[in-house]
């Protein structure tokens, strides 16, 4: 049996430059392409290494900068064989160009009842369609936010995914009624969710897959495990920006490092670990009772030890 792998990469304008009052093209490079260990540098480690890999893009900043930057990022996702789904931060809706975020919408997608949620997919489905994106199948709420209406609505616009859910931000605001320890993907209100995947760093405590949050040697634990216990999928995170300090003025090493081995432990287990596309709607098995992986103390450690050079270190600004 093998382990479906969805590599997803959240692809978004950062609010924080935008408070910070920085012009467009300031916004736009530090958010898509930070100090070259962006979305371009990202597709070319992928194509190196023959990983598939949706990129979840959030068009509503185009309501603030225009669909320019937006356009952009597609395209050059797509090009790169790449696919493109649906991401939402509805702040965005009240935000202005000059005003350093004084003016903004709900920051909570589950604020919003089933219609205003409806309305607000519906729009950014709508404007990632205007930027040249293909088909929309899946979508994840920008900070998971997402709940039982979120599923409701996307059925209804005929979204066949979605990959809100994360243990680790349960039950606020990744607010879908499913047990915190949901990996496995599973059908739930029309839509197949598809779970962000989750291990356990110390007893009780969840933490979820994503490439700055977890070290290089959680994750290949993390692999090792899903494929013996023979998981349906391992979902994992990463954002566009990540990989460089929140500044977006220089990279940061250990985030760089780990996005370098998470691909080369990917590519040395395609037999058993295949990444996938959403748009091609891989056959999985639904419902299963998947695990998160147990806690190890000295994983743990190790990864805090890293942290902490990462935060002290790598994140100065240049």
């Amino acid at each position: 049996m093998t382990t479906r792998v969805f590599i997803t990469i959240d692809t978004e304008l950062m609010w924080r430059h935008h408070v910070a009052g920085l012009d467009r093209a300031t916004v736009a490079e530090r958010s898509l392409e930070p100090a070259g260990v962006g979305v371009a540098w990202q597709l070319e480690q992928l194509a190196r290494h023959g990983l598939k890999a949706c990129f979840f893009v959030d068009p509503m900043p185009a309501l603030v900068y225009g669909l320019d930057p937006i356009r952009r990022v597609v395209e050059r996702i797509q090009v790169a064989g790449q696919e493109v789904q649906l991401h939402l931060h509805p702040n965005w809706t009240g935000a202005r160009a000059d005003d350093k975020g004084a003016s903004y919408g709900l920051f909570e997608l589950i604020d919003y009842d089933l219609e205003g949620q409806r309305g607000l997919i519906a729009q950014a489905a709508e404007l990632l369609t205007q930027a040249g994106a293909g088909p929309l199948t899946a979508f994840r709420s920008g900070s998971y936010s997402a709940n039982d209406d979120t599923l409701r609505a996307l059925a209804g616009l005929g979204f066949r995914y979605d990959s809100s859910h994360n243990g680790s931000e349960h039950p606020w605001p990744s607010a879908i009624d499913l047990p915190a320890r949901q990996i496995a993907p599973v059908a739930h209100n029309g839509i197949v969710e598809v779970p962000v995947t989750c291990i356990e760093d110390r007893p009780g405590h969840l933490r979820h897959f994503q490439i700055c949050a977890l070290s290089t040697a959680e994750m290949r634990a993390a692999l090792t495990h899903a494929v013996r216990e023979r998981h349906a999928a391992v979902t994992i995170v990463g954002h566009g920006f990540e990989l460089a300090n929140r500044a977006g003025t220089r990279p940061n090493a250990v985030h760089v490092r780990r996005f370098e081995s998470l691909c080369r432990m990917l590519a040395e287990r395609q037999g058993t670990l295949v990444t996938e596309h959403f748009r091609d709607c891989p056959a999985m098995p639904l419902g299963q009772v998947d695990r998160p992986l147990g806690p190890s103390t000295l994983r743990t450690r190790l990864r805090q030890a890293e942290q902490l050079w990462s935060n002290w270190v790598e994140e100065r600004a240049a």
